[in-house]
């Protein structure tokens, strides 16, 4: 990177960048959240995260889009305004390309956008077979829907979408998830770990591209993560906070007694304020 990152509330040097490369209706990239949720909270003082969404690299279908011969960098990816998709779009694609259409109303519009589109797919279980699940989310999100829709096939968003994708191939990222870390000296070639790992693999990594070992941030209450996190796991909540099982089951259960959370087949879902009053 040419510049160092500044974090705009703390003000502080981020030294690392790291790619996270997702698919939207992917199960492994959902499993990774909690570790990702983590990861922030102990070390995010030292990285920003960027989302790169793709889809399965493997499995395009006859998808075919344009080359770009330009010359992509870390700190920004040029893309040429006459990129466009070639052939239908699969349902992966269209998910992506819908999270994409959301960040034009901004980041946070995706990332309500992203959780509710989750929540149908791991959640509910429900199959994404048309864009009528996608025009719910983006409801139960709070967009503005008829913006949303516009945007879902403006040349916009289809470029947005098309150049995380040039990024997922100039990368080489075969599968999802992949994070891909880079530190401040552009020189130097960046680490990619495809595929789940356990936590402490990825601060290893944060440990080796430092070249140092910083202390981590203390991890807040367990309510406040799961007010954070929105959905989680009993496994989840053992793995953050490293506690038996039996204890982050107990410490659940306490939560439910106070309506604060609720559970749903294998998941709890955090309430908010507003339903728990209603």
């Amino acid at each position: 990177m040419n510049e160092k990152r500044i974090d705009q509330q703390e003000g502080t040097t981020k030294r690392l960048e790291i790619y996270l490369f997702v698919d939207p209706l992917c199960p492994d990239c959902w499993a990774l959240e909690p570790v990702l949720k983590k990861l922030w909270i102990e070390y995010g003082q030292y990285f920003t995260l960027r989302h790169v969404l793709t889809g399965q690299l493997d499995r395009l279908n006859g998808v075919a889009y344009k080359r770009i011969d330009r010359h992509a960098t870390r700190a920004g990816i040029a893309c040429d305004d006459r990129v466009l998709l070639e052939a239908p779009l699969p349902i992966p694609y269209v998910a992506s390309l819908a999270v994409k259409a959301a960040e034009l109303q901004g980041r946070q519009a995706s990332i309500r956008f992203l959780r509710q589109l989750q929540e149908i797919v791991f959640i509910q279980e429900k199959k994404m077979t048309d864009t009528s699940t996608l025009i719910q989310c983006a409801i139960d999100a709070g967009l503005d829907v008829r913006e949303f829709i516009n945007d879902l096939s403006s040349p916009i968003a289809v470029k947005a979408f098309q150049c995380d994708l040039k990024i997922s191939a100039e990368m080489d990222v075969r599968e999802v998830p992949t994070l891909v870390f880079f530190n401040e000296n552009i020189e130097e070639e960046g680490i990619k770990i495809s595929g789940c790992y356990p936590y402490d693999v990825y601060v290893d990594v944060i440990h080796e591209m430092l070249g140092f070992h910083p202390q981590p941030s203390p991890l807040p209450p367990i309510e406040q993560f799961l007010h954070l996190a929105q959905f989680v796991t009993i496994d989840d909540i053992a793995m953050v906070y490293n506690i038996p099982r039996c204890k982050a089951e107990c410490e659940l259960k306490k939560l439910r007694l106070k309506q604060k959370v609720e559970q749903i087949g294998s998941f709890w879902r955090w309430i908010d304020k507003e339903k728990r009053l209603g």
